[in-house]
């Protein structure tokens, strides 16, 4: 028996390949199906069952395209009804891989149709649990992307608890639980770095599994602080439970070499999103006007999906040479399938062509506190979560979280020099595109964000949790 987790850094996720005496299944993989039918190939075994842990939110998954190409059953648990051909499995029904099996368990509250998968060996003990976004490590899955007019986010953690209760935590201490996704994904609230570990560890460290714990405390607990959930959410759902384009004709059709001249009237003939995937810092110091900076080398896909309203947009991009590909696919995992191509020789061939190039100011934190001694009533713009915010900030800041950042356009000075930090420079330059684009001209990035900025002597303050004080 082989079981390999297969985690994708950026999305914060993990997909399974579990094989047994030359069969496989594959749990919740990516929208780009090589690796599976190479690991697949490399081992001379069959792909023989898509296992869907639920309607992913967070990415579109590859579950139809790998059906497709090997032949593989596509399965979800009770209360799914994808517009696809799959087999819907019955709770606590087992489905043999090679020597193994696997049981369904339903489990809803994350979504209704959420459920695990318990592996079991070839001798009937059970060894690990794939729980989607049931259960995460230190956390379990918000109960609020499924809400619907008669089916509140209470009515769901409410669910969750019982799933928890009655499914999972009465399984073995020594079960592995491995999740969908870990820290840094916005299906959770508090996940932890790792990305698997056992079930009694999580007994005695997740605050949801906490035996004492009622239905009660466990719903307020669950619900209380969530964020309003990315925009491109309920896309992905769509897609995932719909069907979707053929990954290899998104590819395709996103890798166009396009000249400076085919690039600009691609851009005004379709009223494409111009998106420049460089680095920041280069970015900042030349880009095709009106362009819209998320660097991928940073939580790209996490951002375009939360920054650009329509999965439908055409969009044409800016892309270091050789990382087009990159670009193409991490914007195809999370929906943006309309990527029409990109700029052939990038920035460099835009400017021999004599087009018209734009920049923004960028400086030091240091410079940031000489021009703050000057002059102490500059507008300071901190673009972080608001939890970020209150653990330490700016006396003199204002907090405009990026995620909601186009909320706050009235609310922005366009008279004043506005100075935009985050966290360590990559969000506060989207921002500062995004601005940019929308006609703020006096702009200022502060290089390196909060980070740099707490080792200069610039005045700091936090919030004081209400409960600590006397």
């Amino acid at each position: 028996m082989k079981i390999e987790q297969i985690y994708t850094g950026c999305l914060a996720q993990g997909a399974y390949y579990i094989e047994s005496n030359g069969e496989v299944a594959i749990i919740d993989p990516l929208r780009e199906i090589k690796p599976y039918l190479k690991k697949a190939e490399e081992n001379k075994a069959q792909i023989k069952y898509v296992l869907e842990t639920h309607f992913h939110a967070d990415f579109v998954s590859g579950h139809i395209d790998l059906a497709n190409a090997t032949g593989a059953k596509i399965v979800f648990g009770p209360n799914a009804a994808p517009s696809f051909e799959a087999y819907i499995a019955q709770d606590g029904e087992e489905l043999s891989v090679g020597r193994i099996t696997i049981k369904v368990l339903h489990t809803p509250g994350h979504t209704m149709e959420s459920t695990t998968y318990l592996l079991k060996d070839e001798n009937g003990k059970d060894v690990a649990i794939f729980t989607g976004d049931t259960l995460f490590i230190g956390d379990v899955g918000r109960p609020d992307l499924a809400a619907k007019s008669d089916l509140t986010k209470e009515q769901l953690a409410g669910h969750l608890y019982d799933s928890l209760r009655n499914k999972i935590m009465p399984l073995a201490d020594d079960v592995v639980v491995y999740p969908a996704h870990g820290a840094g994904s916005a299906c959770g609230k508090n996940m932890s770095k790792e990305t698997w570990d056992t079930l009694g560890n999580q007994k005695q460290t997740n605050y949801a599994l906490r035996s004492d714990m009622s239905k009660e405390e466990f719903i307020s607990e669950v619900t209380d602080g969530l964020l309003p959930p990315p925009n491109y959410f309920p896309f992905n759902v769509q897609l995932n439970k719909e069907g979707y384009n053929s990954f290899d004709a998104v590819l395709n059709q996103g890798l166009q070499a396009l000249s400076p001249e085919a690039f600009e009237a691609a851009a005004n003939e379709t009223g494409a999103l111009v998106l420049d995937t460089r680095k920041a810092q280069d970015f900042a110091k030349g880009f095709i006007p009106n362009s819209i900076f998320i660097g991928i080398d940073g939580g790209f896909a996490p951002w375009a999906g939360a920054l650009i309203p329509d999965i439908t947009q055409p969009i044409l991009f800016i892309a270091d040479e050789g990382r087009e590909e990159e670009v193409v696919t991490r914007l195809a995992r999370v929906g943006f399938d309309h990527t029409l191509g990109y700029l052939k020789g990038g920035l460099g061939a835009w400017k021999a062509t004599g087009k018209e190039v734009d920049s923004i100011e960028s400086i030091p934190a240091q410079e940031l506190a000489a021009r703050f001694e000057q002059d102490n009533s500059i507008q300071i713009i901190d673009v972080r979560k608001p939890g970020e915010f209150q653990a330490e900030h700016l006396e003199s800041a204002s907090n405009k979280p990026l995620d909601f950042l186009n909320q706050h356009l009235p609310e922005l000075p366009k008279e004043e020099t506005m100075y935009i930090h985050c966290a360590g420079g990559y969000r506060s330059m989207i921002a500062a595109s995004i601005l940019k684009a929308r006609g703020f001209d006096k702009l200022v990035d502060v290089q390196g964000g909060y980070k740099a900025i707490s080792e200069t002597d610039l005045p700091r303050t936090s919030f004081v949790c209400p409960s600590t004080l006397k």
